[in-house]
């Protein structure tokens, strides 16, 4: 199974995408939404090469990433939306589970947009999956992973602008340091959520 799974990998890397390259701002989004759907797509080196090659339209690059991931995220948040409980559990512990659902409660725009600006490996796809699970509303979910992919493109294009494609790998090194980061900016924007509300529950 794993090397017939490979082999339709290698094949849709050699064949289908640079054909789906050739479409330019389409072909971006059309990436973008599978990688998000189902098929895991390179997205950081394809971003990078679009980018460099047509310096100009960087901006139009991210936006149409950022589509095609909002669109494509809908699959797998409507499976968890269908009933993913189960499924989710499978794959974490219920401590970890709870944890998810504590965070979607109380802020669950943070909840994915944090998640959605990451790049690998941090496990994007839980956080999507568990928004359907815990029934986020479609706009805001819309929103979040729009906003954050978008950040964390045009923060890449930024990078590519300046350094050349080797940006790429810049990101990828520093993976670590950026999850931590902006992990720590979650915990800030909770805390000041949490001070906002408690301060307003004062005052009426």
């Amino acid at each position: 199974m794993k090397a017939f799974l490979a082999g339709i990998l290698a094949k849709w890397n050699l064949v289908v995408l640079p054909a789906v390259l050739k479409l330019g701002f389409l072909g971006m989004g059309a990436v973008a939404l599978l990688d998000s759907s189902s098929i895991p797509v390179p997205m950081d080196v394809i971003m990078a090469g679009f980018v460099w090659a047509d310096k100009r339209h960087f901006w139009l690059y991210c936006l149409m990433g950022a589509i095609g991931s909002s669109v494509g995220g809908l699959l797998p948040y409507g499976l968890g939306r269908a009933g993913g409980e189960m499924f989710l559990l499978k794959r974490i512990n219920r401590e970890r589970y709870e944890r998810l659902r504590a965070r979607f409660e109380r802020q669950e725009l943070l909840a994915l947009l944090i998640p959605s600006m990451l790049p690998p490996p941090a496990p994007w796809k839980i956080f999507v999956f568990a928004a359907g699970v815990f029934e986020m509303r479609i706009v805001p979910f819309l929103l979040a992973v729009f906003t954050g992919r978008m950040l964390r493109w045009l923060a890449l294009s930024l990078l590519v602008l300046k350094l050349g494609p080797d940006a790429v790998n810049l990101v990828a090194h520093h993976a670590l340091t950026v999850v931590v980061a902006a992990g720590l900016l979650a915990v800030a924007g909770f805390v000041w959520w949490w001070l906002r509300k408690k301060k307003a529950g004062q005052l009426a």
